[in-house]
């Protein structure tokens, strides 16, 4: 693990990684046994051991860049921990970026098994993922082009990124449009150009990417759309599916017997929500609010019309 000149920044940031999963999956580990699992790692190409400084060095590069501090406990044989490991097991970037590195480092280490692990594939939008979040990291403004599915032109303005999120298998940017003083939710896939201006930005101190997003679905936050409470019967053995995959925090099952399960959200019902209960077919039965339920009644109509009644 020691650092030479040919280090890139990728490659220092996999070591922060792998040494934050190794640590995290043992629990608690020597420095010694630390040493012994990187001269295993795919990672060290040089087969090289761990000088100490360079390790204690990696310790405070991943407190400051992960908030993740690893302590040593010297009254147990000198075994370095996670101090707070229960904050990467609630989730977040944290525990997304330990899990993605996990696995592809598993694969890495596992080249025969290459062809037969395989993944959801994302559109290219992700390769704007770098300059925005550079730009997050700097208050700095970005400047795009913007083809939206709704319109023909592409149109050129300027943003400030607040927050991405990842949803369906694409990448969006939560950003605020000065030129028309509200946020937006900008698909990366559809970005056509992107360039990080000079111009700095003050993120707002009440605003919270997970409260943005709290009563949503996916990510379209309708304002037109209110937080209430929907019920659903969820039918057969696809109950246990949505009981293991809830398709909301907010989730609770309020009644359970052989035929069926009846689960409430408090969720805005949204365009994407109706559609991923559309997309369960007859297993899920809206009940209420009796407006969504007539509006999911027109879609089932309408679809009614196209793959029955257009065939006659």
């Amino acid at each position: 693990m020691k650092k030479t000149s040919k280090d890139s920044t990728s490659n220092l940031f996999n070591r922060y990684v792998w040494l934050v999963d190794t640590i995290y999956r043992r629990g608690q580990i020597t420095f010694e046994e630390i040493n012994k699992c990187w001269q295993r790692s795919s990672l060290n190409l040089g087969e090289e051991d761990i000088p100490l400084r360079t390790f204690h060095n990696h310790r405070k590069a991943i407190e400051q860049m992960f908030d993740i501090i690893i302590e040593c406990d010297k009254r147990n044989g000198y075994k370095y921990y996670i101090e707070n490991s229960e904050d990467m097991e609630r989730g977040g970037v944290r525990s997304w970026l330990l899990n993605t590195f996990a696995v592809n480092n598993l694969i890495n280490e596992s080249h025969r098994l290459k062809q037969r692990i395989l993944f959801e594939q994302i559109p290219s939008g992700q390769m704007y993922l770098t300059p925005i979040i550079e730009a997050m990291r700097d208050s700095l403004s970005l400047e795009i082009t913007y083809q939206s599915f709704w319109y023909d032109t592409a149109y050129t303005f300027e943003v400030y990124p607040y927050c991405v999120k990842i949803f369906k298998q694409r990448w969006y940017v939560v950003a605020y449009s000065p030129g028309k003083d509200r946020i937006f939710i900008y698909a990366l896939d559809r970005i056509k150009a992107m360039t990080i201006t000079d111009n700095k930005f003050v993120l707002p101190t009440d605003f919270d990417g997970e409260l943005f997003f709290a009563d949503c679905f996916g990510v379209i936050a309708d304002d037109d759309k209110k937080t209430e409470k929907v019920l659903i019967k969820v039918y057969a053995n696809q109950n246990r599916y949505i009981r293991s995959l809830p398709l909301h925090h907010s989730q609770k099952e309020e009644e359970n017997s052989a035929d069926y399960s009846i689960f409430s959200y408090y969720i805005r019902p949204t365009f994407d929500f109706q559609q991923e209960l559309l997309s369960h077919g007859s297993y899920i039965e809206l009940l209420s609010p009796e407006w969504l339920r007539e509006e999911m009644k027109r879609e089932v109509e309408n679809m009614k019309d196209k793959y029955i009644d257009g065939k006659e």
